[in-house]
């Protein structure tokens, strides 16, 4: 009988030394660059994430911007475009998208973005909320999988988002949606349910098995790591990022620590670390950060603890989270798939 080699953990103490992605973050301005010097220091890349909004903030803006740390950071930032929904209901909205991604990928981008304004606000011409399911998104979607490029989708919002403030599972939701009271769809019973946008999303991956798709924010799956490992066993082309979703893996792992830990070991090839840091990222605004230094300490002390929850087995409390959870002493190995290697597979081109 072959001997059994022990798994092998790591350690505070490696955090620094080894290689890691931050595979979601929103370089917008100058500030942000903070961030980068940060990662250099904590041996992080970047993939920055261009959002469309509004039409005040254009995808030819944030590009432009992104391909300047591009040039200025070339072995640190990779980015990832959008497209505009501006006109969406014109004749033409379909060929200037295409027109607009092509230029975009030839530019460098490796994935495309979409909100969940698609879903939530976007109109057609009766007035009806468009899903990403809708007719006319199938020409983007196609163009995506023959370019082999990936679909960042942040489709949906927590389920948090339809209950009362107060019975929401994580501060961090409480306080953006205190912010943010028109994505609070718990003052709007007549928009479409949180089973409706998940519905249309599953809906959209299953008309397009070969579309590569990231679910952003553990493809607002995250109150429950069964429900999303239903969607993970459904669609073998869909992984999901963690972006500021990691405060409800942890407040599951208050009463369900073995679940938690045992997902993260069946589905180590489909998960992948992000933060969604920005320089007005609601926890930095509510900290009241303006200072460089204190900016730049805020995205170590986030990684850290990050680092902490995957690779230690300490009794742990964190601002996010009301309670105690223990670490998830993951092996070696998985952590190396969260941190890297799951980037770099999702997102062919990361590494250029």
């Amino acid at each position: 009988m072959a001997e059994q080699i022990p798994d092998t953990y790591y350690s505070m103490e490696d955090f620094s030394s080894i290689k890691k992605f931050d595979t979601h973050v929103h370089l917008r301005s100058q500030l942000d660059t903070l961030f980068i010097n940060q990662a250099i220091k904590d041996n992080f890349r970047f993939l920055t994430v261009s959002v469309y909004t509004s039409p005040e903030r254009t995808p030819e803006e944030q590009e432009n911007f992104s391909l300047k740390m591009v040039r200025d950071f070339p072995d640190i930032v990779a980015y990832a475009t959008t497209f505009s929904l501006d006109g969406f209901n014109d004749d033409d909205w379909v060929s200037k998208t295409l027109d607009y991604l092509e230029k975009s990928i030839a530019h460098g981008a490796i994935a495309v973005k979409v909100w969940k304004n698609v879903g939530m606000e976007l109109q057609n011409e009766k007035g009806d909320l468009v899903t990403i399911n809708d007719k006319k998104f199938e020409p983007i979607l196609k163009f995506l999988a023959e370019k082999d490029i990936t679909l960042l989708g942040h489709l949906g919002e927590p389920k948090n988002t339809w209950l009362p403030l107060e019975e929401m599972t994580v501060q961090g939701d409480k306080d953006y949606f205190s912010e943010n009271p028109k994505y609070h769809m718990y003052n709007f019973p007549d928009f479409p349910s949180y089973e409706d946008q998940i519905g249309a999303r599953d809906k959209m991956l299953a008309n397009n098995p070969d579309l590569r798709f990231v679910g952003a924010h553990l493809g607002s799956l995250e109150y429950d790591v069964n429900e999303l490992a239903k969607r993970l066993d459904q669609f073998p082309n869909m992984a999901v990022d963690m972006a500021e979703r990691i405060s409800h893996l942890q407040y599951q792992a208050i009463n369900n620590w073995q679940g938690v830990h045992d997902f993260f070991i069946k589905y180590q090839d489909r998960l992948i670390y992000g933060t969604d840091l920005r320089a007005g990222a609601s926890d930095i605004q509510a900290k009241g950060l303006t200072d460089p230094d204190e900016i730049a300490a805020h995205a170590y002390e986030v990684w850290l603890r990050h680092w902490q929850f995957f690779t230690g087995d300490e009794e742990m409390n964190v601002p996010k989270v009301d309670g105690t959870f223990k670490g998830l002493k993951l092996p070696k190995s998985v952590v190396d798939k969260i941190y890297r290697y799951n980037a770099e597979n999702w997102y062919p081109g990361l590494l250029r």
